[in-house]
């Protein structure tokens, strides 16, 4: 088969049962083509080493060897395998996968010839693009493949596909990483990711999530996998975007999603772009790393260091730390193997050494000595702890020694013994595997339980590491959190900030990745037109709202029980108020009603002393006292108005007071009545006289009152006033006061009792030309002038008031209307009682009509 590429690198171990791997360690660089020569001698230089990659080679031949040395996995029975590399390329991913199947010393497609190999199962590859170029052959085969690299599933391929992915679904890493950005606020975020199906799968699967939650991609720059030289300008286009995008002010958090060769790009772009700035300090960003990708550099790169990834967030396959593969690792040595076909490019390329070459001067070289050690090397170059990848390898190694234990225990030793009775485990079929990948479960040397979920992954989550770099190159990735959707819940997304490393020259403790400054409590964000919905304007919340937390999206009210401050950042309580004694308003009118009272119960007083005058005796004593009674009641009502509204204050307070003035009123209607009614019984001949005297003017209160009583009665039966909290007639306070029940019925009580005061006046205003000494309609016409005028303005005032203004309202009414019938009916007359009592006289006959 013709290929521009050299021999593939290859690793062989002979056993009855033969493990493939395809692995991603080697690469090669893309020149022009020019045609003044054959294009296979320049279309690529020497191979780049993933030299940290290596370890997953190693990873795989350590597990097969330490399952070989144990006594309990099928005893007799050998396992070997036969590695092959990706080459980061398909069609030479497809070259390495034919061959792994078929070719032993030399190639014949589908057909197996010369030594036997029997391949029970393949693991690889790294990259979901690598995985699925294997698939292509190996599903016509029904061999198992086991991939060991973190990619989401391509739906074009479906469940047809026989993967088991020795890791997790990538679903929980999405889930991770919007966690992470939600819980740092950081919503300004820039995407590398490689320019291959699993970048666009990733952008379809992670960005309308990221929409969801607020945050947005400044940026989305791809990058292809292999740099290739033939486009000069298309990458020197690439690397001044990437150039610029790092350099970007607002965005200090970047996402990398693909593999491990997008570090080796930006770190060479970093370099290609500013030679002095090799350490790429100035560059202060917070990294997101996916669990592909491993913090890498090839050999050629070994002075530059990464400490441009200082304090970078990385996803992680879980990896446990294994001693007995240390203790592997320390004895690999120079040539300490033949037949490892990776071994000389890694440990030249790792150590910057060459084995002797004749074509080559020794002069020219610095040849590899054999005192290169691995624990030397920086962990971008080799690491001696297991990383997840590798431990990934080697769980699926596991995974096939336990299927293959398990068939051996359960009866194929029964049914392949022929009749030498030699048991013929060359008999056993990959595609017989595949029904027992579902029930595999156990426990590894790790302690970990190794389990399928039904969807073909390992069931488990993510590590979240952070990296730490130090002056000498070298770093290390502590713990910092975790992802699982298995744990108990509120435990699936873990972080522990305090042991978070962040990149240097932050001035915060906490980077901050924004659009624009955050909007403060107190106010709201509001879109800008044009731009992505992460860039916005701040406004004040509107008045009675607030905002307490940074960038809400809408201002909200408090509750009921509490008002906005004045930043409208918070919510203060509300006091309870109502029209207390103590207050200087309640002391007021508390001491008007008293000293009205008092006055009421002088002039009461007065009139008694001096009850047998003219004065007295004439519009009927008897009428004269009740009114004064009732005008005292009026004024001591006030009372029920003040103070703590009760459960009995609120039921009796409006009917009393309703009741109390309709007697009053019904008093002066009776008065001015009877005074009308004495001078038409003067004229001869009138019927008149029988209604003079106590019996009409007893009649006129008694009906007044009791219609009034019934409405009263009506009203607490229907719909009684009761205690109740007004929170919203005033901003700063809750109101307690007594909520009427009906507020038909109380307009009701006040128009009654204004039917009353308005027929009084008509009455009073004809009489009020009668000839007598002391005829006191004049007084009456005025009084219920002033009542009706006070009562007509409650009613507006009443309604345009709140809170306990409504009661002072309604207090000042009712003191002001009941001294008013007070002064304008019984001042004249306390006036002549006491300072002219020479007027004090009346004709004889007058007396005793009105008596």
């Amino acid at each position: 088969m013709n290929y521009p590429f050299p021999a593939p690198h290859q690793w062989y171990q002979p056993g009855d049962l033969i493990i493939g791997g395809i692995a991603s360690q080697i690469f090669y660089v893309f020149y022009e083509v020019s045609f003044k020569e054959h294009p296979s001698q320049n279309m690529f230089d020497v191979p780049y080493v993933v030299t940290k990659f290596y370890q997953h080679i190693l990873a795989l031949a350590f597990a097969v060897k330490e399952i070989n040395e144990n006594p309990k996995f099928c005893p007799n029975i050998t396992l070997g395998f036969h590695i092959y590399d990706s080459y980061y390329d398909a069609r030479m991913t497809y070259r390495t996968t034919l061959d792994l199947l078929f070719k032993s010393h030399r190639f014949v497609p589908n057909y197996k010839c010369d030594t036997q190999k029997n391949l029970i199962a393949i693991i690889g590859g790294l990259s979901a693009d690598t995985s699925f170029h294997m698939a292509d052959t190996i599903s016509l085969y029904k061999i198992p493949q086991l991939t060991y690299g973190s990619f989401p599933p391509d739906k074009n391929y479906g469940s047809q596909v026989p993967f088991y992915r020795m890791v997790p679904n990538e679903a929980h890493q999405h889930m991770g990483i919007i966690s992470l950005l939600k819980h740092f606020g950081w919503t300004w975020v820039g995407l590398f990711t490689f320019n291959d199906n699993s970048g666009e799968h990733f952008l379809e699967t992670l960005e309308p999530s990221l929409s969801h939650n607020g945050i947005c991609l400044t940026f989305t720059q791809r990058i292809p996998q292999i740099p290739r030289f033939d486009n000069l300008d298309g990458f020197q286009d690439i690397v001044l975007n990437i150039y610029v995008h790092l350099t970007d002010d607002k965005a200090h958090v970047f996402m990398m999603y693909g593999e491990s060769l997008i570090i080796i790009w930006l770190r060479s772009i970093l370099f290609l772009s500013d030679p002095e700035n090799r350490e790429a300090s100035s560059f202060k960003k917070v990294w997101i790393v996916t669990s592909q990708i491993d913090f890498i550099l090839t050999g050629f790169q070994r002075s530059w260091g990464l400490q441009i990834f200082q304090g970078a967030i990385s996803f992680t396959i879980h990896s446990q730390n294994l001693l007995k593969f240390q203790e592997f690792l320390q004895g690999i040595k120079l040539y300490w193997t033949q037949v490892d076909g990776f071994f000389k490019d890694f440990w030249e390329q790792a150590f910057d050494c060459t084995f002797p070459n004749p074509s080559v001067p020794i002069e020219l070289i610095d040849l590899c000595t054999g005192e290169e050690s691995l624990q030397s090397l920086p962990g971008s170059l080799f690491e001696m702890s297991m990383t997840g990848h590798s431990y990934s390898i080697y769980k699926a190694v596991y995974v096939v020694a336990h299927i293959l234990q398990g068939i051996y225990l359960t009866g194929f030793k029964k049914r392949a013994i022929g009749n030498s009775g030699i048991l013929k485990i060359q008999d056993l079929q990959p595609w017989q595997l595949h029904h027992l990948f579902h029930d595999i479960s156990f426990n590894n040397s790790a302690g970990e339980t190794v389990t399928f979920t039904d969807k073909r992954e390992m069931r488990g989550g993510f590590d979240i590491m952070n990296m730490v770099t130090f002056p000498n190159k070298s770093f290390i990735q502590l713990k910092i959190g975790s992802v699982n959707p298995y744990a108990l819940d509120g435990k699936e997304f873990i972080i522990h900030e305090d042991k978070i490393m962040w990149p240097r020259g932050f001035k915060q403790v906490v980077p901050v990745s924004v659009c624009n400054d955050y909007c403060h409590p107190g106010n709201r964000k509001k879109r800008k037109e044009g731009q992505k919905f992460c860039c916005y304007d701040c406004v004040p919340c509107p008045e009675g709202k607030i905002s307490n937390q940074n960038d809400l999206d809408n201002c909200f009210r408090c509750p009921e029980d509490q008002y906005a401050n004045k930043n409208k950042n918070g919510c203060i309580p509300k006091l309870i108020t109502f029209l207390s004694y103590k207050e200087p308003l309640g002391i007021g009118l508390t001491s008007v009603a008293v000293l009205f009272a008092l006055i009421t119960i002088l002039v009461l007083g007065t009139f008694i002393k001096h009850k047998d005058t003219p004065i007295v005796k004439a519009n009927n004593r008897d009428l004269t006292y009740a009114l004064l009674i009732a005008l005292l009641f009026c004024f001591l009502s006030s009372f029920l108005f003040i103070g703590h509204p009760g459960k009995m204050t609120c039921l009796l307070r409006q009917p009393t007071f309703g009741i109390i003035f309709s007697a009053a009123v019904s008093c002066v209607l009776a008065k001015t009545i009877t005074v009308v009614a004495a001078f038409m019984a003067t004229k001869p001949g009138s019927t008149m006289r029988k209604w003079v005297g106590k019996r009409l003017s007893n009649s006129i209160v008694l009906s007044g009152s009791l219609i009034h009583v019934s409405i009263c009665t009506g009203w607490l039966m229907t719909s009684p006033p009761f205690p109740d909290l007004d929170m919203n007639s005033v901003t700063e306070e809750t109101i307690l006061q007594c909520n009427e029940g009906s507020v038909t019925m109380f307009y009701c009580v006040l128009g009654y009792m204004g039917l009353l005061a308005i027929a009084s006046f008509i009455v009073a205003f004809a009489a009020r030309k009668l000839p007598d000494s002391f005829n006191e309609a004049k007084f009456i016409t005025f009084s219920m002038l002033l009542f009706c005028s006070v009562w007509l303005s409650f009613v507006p005032t009443y309604l345009s008031t709140k809170g306990k203004s409504m009661v002072v309202v309604e207090i000042f009414s009712i003191l002001s209307s009941s001294a008013g019938l007070l002064g304008c009916i019984f001042a004249p007359k306390c006036y002549i009682i006491v300072l002219k009592p020479e007027l004090n006289y009346i004709k004889e006959f007058s007396i005793k009509l009105l008596l």
